[in-house]
């Protein structure tokens, strides 16, 4: 609890203690007045305070307004008791709204301790603590155990177990050594580590997570913009509405029917009637609900852009996945080399060399199964092709390596393969050499996902990959994805993902979700992207919606689960508030309802709104047995 939330306490208790008091004293007239007037002030000045800074800036109709006229209007009409007990419930439900936020608040609090205050540098007259900012690409750093890693970079030395749960909302301990990645907000446990910097601070991956969530609040979805536009209208209405009850009965009485105008009752309808308007349920609860569902998601470490990307993921019906590093571990291993006409080492050193400068994970399968230190002085002429592999020139060679669409392209006649795996055709001097079977490894969650995500009413899986037909469809069946393109260039994955989105049904939402580093047109052209491990992508932290911050496909449909739940949420708050109010305001303009009845339609309405908005910070985590059965069987498969 804050000092200000105590200082509210503290008058909530004050002023609740002296009007059960003065309730009790036999006292009429102008002290009792003087008596209840004492509770009233120390519970509600603020309230009225706000209220007359409304008025001033000609900003009048708000929940403080509302509240200012009604109680005031009932202590006019001798209603001390009420008056005071309204502006009484009222601030203790305002502290309630400001527990219930300031949980809510608590995931984001603690994911922003993932910033570092500070960096040990490494000079030449030792180490000195400098700002993060300070530190130039290709430094050295010093971690100790205890500290969080500040900067992205490689480790030169030590070995250690990294805390990542604020990255990835995993608790289990990451082990590192020399010559591994290291993302700072990453906790260094028990070993002291050296690490060569490869970001500046302000692109590492804490400050890309933090800039995401900093930033998520201001992209509202259709929900919180609705209520934000019906309060503007709703609130200037009832006040209308309640000046109208006030004074239209009591003169239709007296002009029409002849009779006693009974002012007093009327007006004191017409503040009932001001009290139950207030729409702080509606207005509290609904932006509270998406800030929850937010703080869920991050805390499970999924990254969502804004609550309007949050209802889009509640209304998900297709998901469309990449193969490569978001259903398979994009851990390329050669598993044969087939049909060679030279001895099998000089067709794999041939096929490392022409691939050493690329990125991509079969590339680097090639160069860890040669072996041997390359020498880049042996290529020249370099090309790469996209989406069909790469020609360079070696030791005078013409060498071409990639998919079967590069020796179509080259007319060069090649060999199938009859293995499932993903084949590099090598050719020489424009002569087939031969082909190399690289197998990936499929994720162990990977079938368990996509039968998540089935069970969550999700319509079609479908995976889009650039490998061969045979790859995509044994990967597909043995996942349970429903249907597969293979054999794709990069502008063919955006071309399919365009004509699912024309054929799927109005407020269907497509989701595709890749791996971040070769999708970003793709996760950009989709209802909504989802980038998945690659957090420390420059290009998926662009172009995706969504960023999940580890490589667990299960994370999909937890994100939409957690969606959903969010978003049910927010309709039974709106369908709830808005249907009490009705009943409520019927009720108080026919005189059944009197100002204790409000009392609750107003703070009862909101607190329950409240505790069932907070509801969005916890999502059951268990999975079906089923669910364990499918890992294991895919892991082994």
């Amino acid at each position: 609890m804050n000092r200000k939330q105590k200082k509210v306490l503290v008058r909530i208790i004050i002023s609740a203690a002296l009007l059960v008091i003065f309730s009790l004293l036999p006292v009429r007239g102008w002290l009792r007045f003087f008596l209840f007037l004492i509770p009233y002030l120390i519970i509600g000045y603020d309230i009225l305070k706000k209220a007359g800074k409304g008025i001033l800036n000609r900003q009048v109709f708000d929940e403080n307004f509302l509240m200012a006229v009604a109680t005031i209007g009932a202590i006019i009409l001798g209603e001390y008791v009420e008056g005071s007990a309204v502006m009484l419930f009222y601030q203790v439900g305002e502290l309630f709204q400001s527990f219930a936020v300031g949980r809510s608040r608590k995931n984001i609090t603690e994911l922003m301790d993932i910033r570092p205050d500070y960096a040990n540098l490494e000079t030449e007259d030792g180490t000195e603590e400098v700002d993060p900012d300070d530190v130039e690409v290709g430094s050295i750093i010093v971690v100790k155990p205890g500290e969080k890693i500040p900067i992205d970079g490689l480790v030169v030395s030590g070995r250690s177990a990294l805390n990542t749960s604020a990255l990835t909302g995993e608790s289990v301990p990451r082990d590192v050594g020399p010559g591994e990645q290291v993302l700072s907000g990453s906790i260094n446990q028990n070993g002291l580590l050296r690490i060569r910097t490869t970001q500046e601070f302000e692109e590492s991956t804490a400050s890309k997570i933090l800039d995401l969530v900093e930033n998520a609040s201001s992209r509202k979805s259709r929900s919180e913009n609705f209520i934000t536009k019906f309060a503007h209208y709703y609130t200037p209405a009832v006040c209308y509405s309640a000046l109208a009850l006030a004074v239209a009965p009591p003169l239709v009485r007296m002009a029409f029917l002849g009779l006693a105008p009974e002012w007093g009752d009327w007006i004191l309808r017409a503040l009932t009637f001001l009290v139950i308007s207030c729409p702080c349920a509606l207005v509290i609860s609904i932006p509270l609900s998406f800030f929850a569902g937010l703080g869920c998601a991050s805390r499970n470490g999924i990254l969502v852009k804004g609550s309007n990307y949050l209802e889009e993921l509640a209304s998900t019906k297709y998901v469309v996945f990449d193969k490569t590093g978001t259903m398979t571990r994009g851990v390329f291993e050669v598993s044969g080399i087939h049909h060679s006409s030279m001895p099998e080492e000089e067709l794999l050193e041939y096929a490392a060399l022409a691939e050493m400068y690329s990125s991509h994970p079969i590339s680097q399968s090639l160069r860890r199964a040669c072996g041997r230190d390359l020498d880049e002085h042996r290529v020249k002429n370099l090309e790469e092709i996209g989406g069909r592999g790469i020609t360079a020139e070696v030791d005078g060679h013409k060498i071409a390596a990639g998919n079967a669409g590069l020796m179509q392209e080259m007319g060069i006649d090649y060999m199938d393969c009859h293995s499932v795996g993903t084949v590099v055709h090598v050719a020489m001097d424009g002569q087939y050499a031969g082909h190399i079977l690289i197998a990936d490894l499929i994720k162990p969650t990977a079938r368990s996902a996509v039968r998540q995500l089935h069970e969550a009413g999700v319509k079609s899986t479908v995976m889009l990959t650039g490998d061969s037909r045979r790859v995509g469809e044994s990967v597909a069946q043995t996942l349970g994805i429903d249907e597969v393109h293979a054999q794709l260039l990069p502008a063919q994955k955006v071309e399919l993902v365009e004509q699912m989105i024309q054929k799927k049904g109005k407020g269907e939402i497509l989701a595709f979700v890749g791996d971040g580093i070769n999708d970003a047109p793709v996760l950009a052209r989709a209802d909504i992207g989802i980038a998945m491990g690659a957090i420390g992508s420059d290009a998926a932290i662009e172009a995706a919606d969504v960023v999940l911050m580890d490589d667990n496909p299960e994370k999909i449909s937890l994100a939409i689960r957690i969606a959903r739940k969010c978003i049910r949420i927010v309709y039974e708050n709106i369908i709830f508030a808005i249907g009490v109010k009705v009943l409520c305001l019927i009720l108080g303009a026919l005189g059944i309802a009197n100002m204790w009845a409000a009392i609750f339609a107003d703070v009862g309405v909101m607190v329950i709104a409240v505790i069932n908005a907070i509801r969005a910070l916890r999502i059951r985590q268990d999975r079906p047995a089923a669910d364990a059965a499918a890992e294991q069987e895919a892991g082994q498969a």
